[in-house]
């Protein structure tokens, strides 16, 4: 199966991209090369860019807060594990005070780098980054590899109780509702909402079929057209029927 997820609103999609971002650069650190190291810290400028919003941790505090309550509510519950809540109010918990924590605007320290911040005003050029652009970068990447690593470890590990709370929050959103069933005839889905939003859909495929879901939805209507996959022609519809599963994804 292949999985697509259509975030519905501008901070499910904030979340989404950072959630990638995160993933992608803890991915570089791990590995040895100079290049995924320089890759790592491409994905740390843009991180430092996609968090920049000056609302989003006020966003993250708030939807924790909310969730333990509606959580909590929930003690008692028999159709609830005790044990499975607790975990996840605890997590909710130590997620809330590590962000309390972070002091200042997110990333600020990659900020007050001067020279990481020169860096990024020249990996904005094609090509700008090369050894004659930046010697001290290119003396940088012919460090060891342990030495590379603790530095971008240092860079990353201040922003980290931000992927710590949008991953909490969307473990909850995408396990917010069940699984329905659905079959696009002819390639073409709609169904009407009746009021109902959702902030996220995610769709799920099987991998052999050769379309991709287009996505259009909004309080009254829900549309997903399928096309073609291909890489190098025009967009074209997929006429034939697709079996597919969706996901309404709400908190």
């Amino acid at each position: 199966m292949i999985d697509y997820e259509f975030p519905l609103n501008e901070r499910v999609r904030t979340m989404l991209r950072l959630e990638d971002l995160f993933y992608r650069v803890e991915l570089f650190i791990v590995r040895n090369d100079s290049i995924d190291h320089h890759a790592a810290l491409g994905v740390l400028f843009e991180i430092l860019e996609v968090a920049a919003r000056a609302d989003l941790k006020s966003d993250l505090l708030q939807e924790l807060e909310r969730q333990k309550k509606i959580l909590s509510a929930l003690h008692s519950n028999p159709a609830i594990s005790e044990a499975a809540l607790e975990a996840i109010l605890n997590e909710i918990e130590n997620a809330s005070m590590d962000l309390l924590a972070m002091n200042g605007k997110i990333g600020q320290h990659l900020r007050d780098n001067e020279w990481l911040m020169g860096i990024k005003q020249r990996a904005c050029i094609p090509g700008g980054v090369c050894e004659f652009d930046l010697p001290s970068y290119h003396y940088w990447q012919h460090q060891s590899v342990e030495t590379r690593r603790e530095h971008l470890l240092s860079w990353l590990n201040p922003m980290l109780p931000l992927r710590e709370s949008l991953t909490i929050i969307l473990k909850l959103l995408r396990e917010s509702d069940k699984v329905h069933h659905f079959t696009a005839i002819q390639g073409n889905f709609q169904q009407m909402q009746g009021g109902k939003v959702a902030q996220m859909l995610r769709i799920h495929l099987e991998q052999a079929l050769p379309c991709i879901p287009e996505v259009s939805a909004n309080k009254y209507a829900l549309n997903i057209r399928f096309v073609t996959a291909n890489y190098a022609a025009k967009t074209t519809p997929y006429d034939q029927d697709v079996p597919f599963d969706l996901t309404f994804c709400s908190l």
